[in-house]
């Protein structure tokens, strides 16, 4: 977790100057968490924060968040005559999903736009990606913000190293890109908001290397400071990474792996409670 905590410091030493500008600090915590138990078990466990600052004409905000999910597979065995026999059991657990991500950005306002600079990092082992880390900066127009909605684009150029989990030979893991990204929010009714967040990354040394990471959310208000949160998320990657396959011989018994393209696009769908404060 080295990429992680370098995220998290550059997050920090952002905030010591513009925390005696007089910000207004909120938080939203997002919880989510399945378990099933029985025949058979899973447990997925979701939690994503966000700590945003607010002072005019700045803003800061800062984004930490996972998933996680394992299942367990239970395998019985009867030893004995069909009269009189004994059963024992074995479990395996296995990860089926892991993936983590840090983040940080930073916005200055003028003349109805503004300015930003942001750096994230990100893993997602089971899409192949091992490390990725990422700057951005650009520039932003807000062109709706009140009560019943609001709606902001932004451009950028952004620099990305990116290590994979299986590299591909010759493969540029470090490259210059470009970021176009829209964010807008719809009051539904007095408790229930409708948000829409897309962000598309196009990488400028590889025309077919682009990616794009769309989340749309219906929030309701439970109190002032919970909320039930709905959620579907699609990550698209028109190149994505090599993925480690077992590879077997023709008697079943396996002899190695070998590195396959995994698959274009994966969706997150979550149900979770926001805590904010």
């Amino acid at each position: 977790m080295r990429s992680a905590s370098i995220v998290v410091l550059i997050a920090v030493l952002a905030v010591q100057p513009v925390r005696a500008q007089g910000f207004t600090w909120e938080n939203a915590t997002e919880l989510s968490f399945v378990s099933t138990g029985g025949n058979a078990s899973s447990t997925t466990f979701g939690v994503k924060a966000s700590l945003i600052g607010t002072g005019e004409p700045n803003t800061f905000k800062l984004e930490l968040g996972g998933i996680r999910a394992s299942s367990d597979l239970t395998t019985r065995r009867a030893v004995g005559t069909p009269g009189s026999f004994t059963v024992t059991e074995t479990t395996e657990s296995d990860l089926t999903a892991a993936s983590y991500f840090a983040r940080a950005r930073y916005d200055r306002a003028f003349d109805g736009a503004f300015a930003f600079g942001g750096a994230g990092w990100d893993r997602n082992t089971f899409a192949g990606v091992e490390n990725r880390y990422q700057v951005v900066t650009g520039v932003g127009r807000m062109w709706v913000d009140g009560e019943s909605g609001r709606f902001k684009t932004d451009i950028g150029g952004t620099y990305t190293i990116q290590r994979d989990v299986q590299p591909r030979p010759g493969a540029d893991d470090e490259y210059f890109g470009f970021r176009g990204s829209v964010e807008a929010r719809r009051r539904l009714t007095a408790t229930a908001d409708y948000t829409s967040n897309l962000v598309v990354d196009q990488n400028l040394e590889t025309s077919r290397d682009l990616r794009a990471d769309w989340i749309n959310s219906v929030a309701v208000s439970i109190s002032e400071g919970l909320a039930l949160k709905t959620s579907i998320q699609l990550l698209y990657d028109a190149q994505p990474a090599n993925i480690p396959v077992p590879l077997f011989d023709g008697g079943g018994a396996q002899i190695g792996t070998v590195s396959a393209r995994g698959e274009e696009i994966d969706s997150v769908m979550t149900l979770t409670l926001v805590v904010r404060f």
